[in-house]
């Protein structure tokens, strides 16, 4: 597949080293997918998406090629290729979710929360990150709550937050400690039917074991260096599987 060249429509600043940029493009895809971003002469780096219409990126800068995209401006140019990879399926079944993210691994959770908000009965958003101030997509979703609030949905989404120093942003409850603190005591309750998380991988090993304990099944998108983004490098290889072709989302 071949980069396809689109101009930045706009960027947002979320915190103070991530920024969300939208594309001036479309594309087919669904929540856990994800697409290769190229610079010309500079590098090709994998970013989940956020949105396919239209495309937009969560960036946060750890690295060369991030803060260069961090540098962009409308009207600027990226190159794109996919979508790429196995996202998230959400049975009909399951009816009451749990979307838990780690730092910056809440991107592709807010679109399936998106997604999933007027086929389920609840969805219990979990987001975790050391502090406060590494919070992301808090005011997405408390604007997507607001909005489905006002026009008098009856299903249930509800956010929850946890800092691992306890730290929380002003005028927001916050739980102290990991993302595991606030999803337990909804299994131990028995209010969760499934549960889909992003993340670090001691995190995802964290809700795995989790979710095998309470027995409600788990869909969880692994982080990898992804390179071919085609299965071919083995660069993002995972438990005897690649995850640019049979993840980044796994079922367990």
């Amino acid at each position: 597949m071949e980069p396809t060249a689109t101009s930045i429509l706009k960027i947002e600043q979320e915190n103070y080293r991530t920024k969300t940029i939208v594309l001036d493009m479309q594309l087919d895809a669904y929540p856990g997918q994800f697409v290769m971003v190229w610079l010309p002469r500079f590098d090709e780096k994998p970013f989940s998406l956020v949105n396919a219409n239209p495309v937009t990126l969560m960036v946060t800068a750890v690295g060369p090629f991030s803060r260069l995209l961090h540098e962009c401006q409308p009207g600027d140019k990226l190159w794109i290729r996919g979508p790429f990879g196995n996202g998230f399926r959400v049975p009909k079944e399951q009816q009451r979710l749990a979307l838990v993210g780690g730092g910056y691994g809440v991107a592709p959770l807010f679109w399936l929360a998106q997604t999933q908000a007027d086929h389920v009965q609840s969805i219990d958003v979990i987001i975790g990150a050391r502090t406060a101030a590494d919070i992301l997509y808090a005011r997405r979703f408390t604007q997507l709550i607001e909005e489905r609030e006002a026009t008098g949905s009856v299903n249930t989404l509800r956010l929850h937050q946890t800092t691992e120093d306890g730290t929380a942003n002003s005028g927001s409850e916050t739980i102290r400690g990991r993302v595991t603190t606030a999803i337990e005591p909804l299994l131990d309750a028995r209010q969760i039917d499934g549960i889909y998380g992003c993340g670090p991988h001691g995190m995802l090993a964290a809700l795995e074991k989790a979710g095998q304990t309470a027995q409600v099944p788990c869909q969880l998108s692994w982080e990898a260096y992804m390179r071919c983004a085609i299965g071919i490098c083995g660069a993002c290889e995972h438990a005897g599987q690649v995850l640019c072709l049979d993840g980044p989302v796994l079922a367990s």
